[in-house]
């Protein structure tokens, strides 16, 4: 799986391949943001896919390596992707985890145990999964339900798209 490897070179961006959806394949606005270290290495990745017309994101999917401080939530806690949605949509609604469920997803050829998260803000959708170079990929949407057939549309998205201009 070519995308599951650590680039050698050092880009401006992150030091791995980001997953997500191609930003052609997505009819709506775009962002993409990155989570700093103090010593200037990239701690994360999330990109913030917006059909609502400025009116918030309909889906963030974010990419966090082993060691990233936004992947330590305590018990209960939502995911950081959940916290960026919710914070974009200007709902300071409290939201908590309530369970998991693990799910086998076919990628290609290749089996995926994704968790589901349940949430106490029903109209969030969360998913995670781990990619075998220890990256955690989250998928939060707003309003719609994620389903098998996202999962065909992750790819790895080219480094020159998080180069600083």
């Amino acid at each position: 799986m070519s995308f599951l490897r650590r680039r050698s070179a050092t880009p401006a961006g992150p030091d791995f391949d980001v997953l997500a959806m191609d930003p052609g394949d997505w009819p709506g606005n775009l962002g993409a943001g990155l989570l700093p270290a103090p010593d200037g290495s990239c701690q994360g990745v999330f990109l913030r896919y917006d059909l609502f017309g400025g009116r918030g994101p309909a889906m963030i999917i974010g990419n966090l390596p082993e060691g990233s401080p936004a992947r330590d939530v305590a018990e209960g806690e939502v995911p950081f992707e959940v916290a960026q949605l919710l914070l974009a949509l200007d709902n300071d609604e409290e939201v908590t985890v309530t369970g998991t469920e693990d799910m086998p997803v076919m990628q290609g050829d290749n089996l995926l145990i994704v968790r589901r998260l349940k949430l106490s803000e029903t109209r969030i959708s969360c998913v995670q999964f781990d990619r075998s170079d220890n990256v955690l990929v989250t998928i939060a949407a707003w309003d719609r339900p994620i389903t098998d057939d996202l999962y065909t549309l992750l790819k790895p998205l080219p480094a020159e798209l998080f180069q600083q201009r």
